[in-house]
C-alpha cells in the first residue's frame, strides 16, 4: 500500500471498547461481574474454585498442571455428556494426541490455504451490497462463512447456515452446563437433540473416519468462535477508525492479533486440576475448579489495541490457550479475520445498528448492521 495510515486516537479506541463491553454486560452480566471482580489479583481462591487472571499463572495452569479432561462443568465434561464420550476434548493419552495431530494437519498452513477460497467466496457475495450503498448485517455473513468453512473442512453437504445454527444451539447448551444452579426443565433433552441434529448435518460425503462427536466438537468450536469474533472485530475497526490499518498489508497482521486479543472470543476456560500444584505461590489441590480468565491473561481489559506497539505474541496468543491446550484452529481464525478486514477496509463501514445476542454461548452480536461510510456521505444515499 502506498498510503501511510494514521494512528487512531485514544478516545476512539475507548469508544470502541465501550461498545464491545455491551456484549458482556447485556448478554452475560454474571460473567462480566465475575471477570470484573477477579481482575485485580492474579490468583484468587473462593472455596474450591481458583480464579486465575494473571498472565503467567494462566500460562502455567495450562502447561504445568495436569488437568482432568472429563470433569463435570469443563468443556470436555460437557462434550462427553452431550455426545456420550469420544470427543476431541475428553480423550486421554495416545488417542487424544493422535486426534490433535490429525486436526493440526487439516488446519495447518496448507489446510488453511485449501479452505481460503471457500470463505472468500462468501465475503465477495455477502459484501456486494456495500458497493451499491446498501446496509448489510455482518452476523449472517459470519454464520455462512463459518458454516461453509466447516462443511469444506469436514467434507459434508450440510447447509452452511443450518450447520452454524445447530452448532450455536449445542454451544449454548454447553455453556448452560457450566453455570451454577439447576438446569431448566428439559435442558438435557434439548441439548441431546441439538447435538444429534448437528451430527446428522455433518455426516461425511466420502465416508470419513472421524467420529461424529469429534466432528461435532470441531464444528461447535469453529462456528461459535467465528460468529463471535468477526462482527465484534468489524465493530472495533469501525468505532476506533482502524480501517487504514486494515487496508495496509504491512499492519493488518498486527491488527488481526490485537483485535483477537481484545475481543478474547472465549473469555474464560473452565478446567479442573487433576493433581496438587501451586500457582503464584498459592496451593492448588486435585479436584479444584480452575476458572482461567483468558481475557485478563491477554490484557484485553487494560491494554487497548495498538498495531505499532502490539502486545507480545506470547501474550496475545493466550486467547487461544497455551501448550498442549492451545486451540488448533488459531491459524484458521487469524486467516479468516485477516481476509474479512481486508475485504471490509475499502468500504470503511460504519455501524448503523447493533443488537446483543443474549442467548449465544460466547459474547457477541445478534445483529450488527453496517454501511459504507462513503455511501452515507453520498448525495444519492443521504
Amino acid at each position: 500500500m502506498s498510503t501511510v495510515p494514521t494512528t487512531p486516537g485514544t478516545a476512539a479506541l475507548r469508544a470502541a471498547r465501550r461498545r464491545d463491553r455491551r456484549v458482556y454486560t447485556r448478554s452475560h452480566p454474571v460473567l462480566f461481574a465475575l471477570l470484573a471482580a477477579a481482575r485485580r489479583r492474579a490468583v484468587v481462591r473462593i472455596g474450591g474454585t481458583v480464579l486465575v487472571s494473571g498472565t503467567e499463572p494462566y500460562r502455567q495452569a495450562l502447561t504445568r498442571i495436569p488437568l482432568d479432561r472429563t470433569a463435570a462443568g469443563t468443556t470436555g465434561g460437557t462434550a462427553r455428556e452431550l455426545s456420550e464420550g469420544g470427543t476431541l476434548f475428553d480423550q486421554e493419552g495416545a488417542g487424544h494426541r493422535t486426534a490433535r495431530r490429525g486436526l493440526a494437519a487439516d488446519l495447518g498452513a496448507a489446510g488453511v490455504e485449501r479452505l481460503r477460497p471457500v470463505w472468500r467466496d462468501v465475503l465477495e457475495r455477502r459484501l456486494a451490497p456495500l458497493h451499491a450503498g446498501r446496509e448489510i448485517d455482518l452476523v449472517p455473513l459470519a454464520r455462512e462463512l463459518a458454516g461453509a468453512t466447516v462443511r469444506a473442512l469436514l467434507d459434508t453437504t450440510g447447509d452452511p447456515e443450518a450447520v452454524a445454527r445447530a452448532a450455536a444451539e449445542v454451544a449454548a447448551a454447553a455453556v448452560r452446563g457450566h453455570l451454577p444452579g439447576p438446569r431448566p426443565p428439559g435442558a438435557a433433552r434439548a441439548a441431546a437433540a441439538a447435538t444429534a441434529r448437528l451430527e446428522a448435518l455433518l455426516a461425511p460425503v466420502s465416508g470419513g473416519t472421524a467420529e461424529p462427536a469429534l466432528r461435532a466438537a470441531l464444528a461447535v468450536a469453529a462456528v461459535n468462535t467465528t460468529v463471535a469474533v468477526l462482527p465484534r472485530a468489524a465493530a472495533w475497526c469501525a468505532d476506533a477508525d482502524l480501517w487504514d490499518e486494515a487496508a495496509d498489508d504491512r499492519l493488518r497482521p498486527a491488527l488481526v492479533g490485537e483485535v483477537l486479543r481484545v475481543t478474547a472470543p472465549s473469555p474464560l476456560l473452565p478446567r479442573v486440576a487433576a493433581a496438587d500444584a501451586e500457582l503464584d505461590g498459592r496451593p492448588v489441590r486435585a479436584g479444584d475448579r480452575l476458572v482461567l480468565m483468558a481475557r485478563h491473561a491477554a490484557r484485553a481489559h487494560d491494554r487497548l489495541p495498538d498495531t505499532r506497539d502490539p502486545a507480545p505474541p506470547a501474550v496475545a496468543r493466550l486467547v487461544f490457550g497455551a501448550g498442549a491446550h492451545a486451540c488448533p484452529g488459531a491459524r484458521l481464525a487469524r486467516a479468516q479475520l485477516d481476509d474479512t478486514l481486508a475485504a471490509l477496509a475499502p468500504h470503511r463501514p460504519e455501524v448503523r445498528r447493533a443488537r446483543v445476542d443474549r442467548a449465544a454461548a460466547l459474547p457477541g452480536w445478534r445483529s450488527l448492521t453496517v454501511r459504507a461510510a462513503a455511501a452515507r456521505r453520498s448525495p444519492e444515499n443521504p
